[in-house]
């Protein structure tokens, strides 16, 4: 989901590759297979309408090694920031250093998708994360939307998410673009939970209800953080592993009663089994026993976004605390209203559901 130019490592071979009408970067890490072929690059982006450097290999070593690369275009510029630049010609080399910094600066990546990137499945349920250059101003369905001081920013789309949507961003020099977004319906299942006490399906006495009440305005609490980390840019992991028993979105019946959607990934494991921090956070709620979801715990990954973690049999962090992705954080349980042991798994950014399988690959054997 994009390159964050600060983890851009220093050591290794900076490649500019010149088509008639763009200029390509590529960085390539030092770490190659036997065969010297570079293991992975990361890709910075594109500048539609840069002139064409015309560079070329300056001799057979320059062109063995661009070659090495793995591109099929014709004309590149090796500069290796180990040995210095013995393998370009000299007089290109002012030239493509200019390029080099020109389009490693922020605002020129972004500036190469046209003012902004977007990433992420465009779908009911689905995060998008985007870039924009540092400065700009951001809004999603006429609401602010936080950006960093990088260009970073998230927006969501929830369950019910209408098919249209609309991004609206102000440029630092004062240019305005509004961006219409289509997003991809979904289809629920319908799933059916027998066996659960009647008084956590339909709570009546007033203390009960008093008590639902306290701990929803707790959660909506966590959830409204707005922290300016960007925890999230680390990606996601599973929290556990295990047998997915209830998924995002599904129609719910209780004791064959209708009753709210689901908004999270329901994971069975034994009671015990740790669960770690899917990604590196701050715990901004931790609760031992809430009526419906018993043991619970939110951690915010910055801008808004947090993981909720229900149905816990005991909490190994405290409120406040920061977590790294994959520390255990704790054990599954059945606590609150729950038929047997399993993680309740939720993404929210701000008051949107999201599904967190979107976040992560298919579950690990």
């Amino acid at each position: 989901m994009g390159v964050n130019p600060a983890a851009v490592p220093r050591p290794g071979k900076i490649i500019l590759i010149t088509a008639a009408d763009r200029v390509k970067m590529a960085v390539w890490p030092v770490t190659s297979t036997g065969s010297g072929r570079p293991t992975h690059a990361r890709r910075l982006g594109y500048t539609p309408g840069f002139p064409a450097l015309g560079v070329r290999p300056a001799n057979a070593r320059a062109a063995r090694c661009f070659e090495r690369s793995g591109s099929r275009e014709r004309g590149g510029c090796v500069f290796d920031t180990r040995a210095g630049m013995s393998h370009v010609a000299p007089v290109r080399v002012a030239f493509c250093l200019l390029a080099v910094f020109t389009l490693l600066s922020p605002a020129s990546i972004v500036a190469a998708e046209g003012g902004v990137r977007l990433e992420g499945p465009r779908v009911q349920g689905g995060l998008l994360r985007g870039r924009v250059a540092p400065g700009s101003v951001v809004r999603f369905e006429g609401e602010p939307v936080r950006v960093s001081k990088e260009g970073w920013f998230l927006i969501g789309f929830g369950r019910d998410a209408s098919r249209k949507a609309v991004l609206s961003v102000v440029f630092p020099d004062g240019r305005r673009q509004r961006y219409g977004l289509a997003v991809k319906p979904r289809k629920y299942r319908i799933q059916r939970i027998d066996g659960l006490p009647p008084g956590k399906v339909t709570p009546r006495s007033k203390k009960e209800l008093a008590r639902i009440r306290r701990e929803v305005a707790m959660v909506k609490r966590a959830r409204a953080v707005d922290d300016s980390r960007t925890d999230f840019l680390g990606g996601f992991r599973w929290p556990i592993k295990g047998r997915i028993s209830g998924v995002y979105g599904s129609q719910r019946i209780l004791n064959g009663e209708p009753r709210r959607p689901h908004y999270g990934i329901d994971i069975a494991a034994p009671k015990g089994t740790r669960v770690v921090a899917p990604a590196a956070g701050v715990v901004t709620l931790v609760h031992p026993d809430m009526f419906f979801s018993g043991g619970t715990m939110i951690v915010d990954h910055g801008h808004g976004l947090s993981s909720a973690f229900l149905h816990l049999s005991r909490i190994l962090v405290k409120k406040g605390q920061r977590v790294a992705r994959g520390r255990p954080i704790a054990e599954v349980g059945s606590t609150g209203r729950s038929t047997g042991p399993h993680l309740d798994w939720r993404i929210n950014l701000f008051g949107r559901r999201l599904d967190p399988a979107l976040l992560v690959g298919p579950m690990p054997k």
